[in-house]
């Protein structure tokens, strides 16, 4: 299944357009490396998503065309959230 429809379908993100904008920024990895919204999503892959500050790695359960939203928590597994770090800030003098 691809990428940003895994995504939509598993209602880690709301919409399809919004998983593809962000998968397109890198802000999406699977298996450690950064992915396309058009990357396919197989059952045991690590997804890593970034949302603003933070990072939320799941695991894929499962793969369904369509779900049911309270069914659609079953499709992925919450291994960690993790606040991202923040870059070093610029120091005025």
């Amino acid at each position: 299944m691809r990428l940003d429809k895994f995504l939509k379908v598993s209602r880690l993100i709301k919409r399809r357009t919004v998983a593809k904008d962000v998968s397109e920024q890198g802000r999406v990895w699977i298996n450690g490396r950064e992915a396309k919204a058009s990357s396919t999503v197989k059952v045991g892959d690590e997804l890593q998503i970034q949302y603003g500050q933070k990072i939320v790695t799941v695991k894929v359960e499962r793969i369904a065309e369509t779900t049911r939203k309270d069914e659609a928590a079953e499709m992925y597994t919450l291994l960690k959230e993790e606040a991202r770090p923040k870059e070093n800030l610029l120091e005025w003098e």
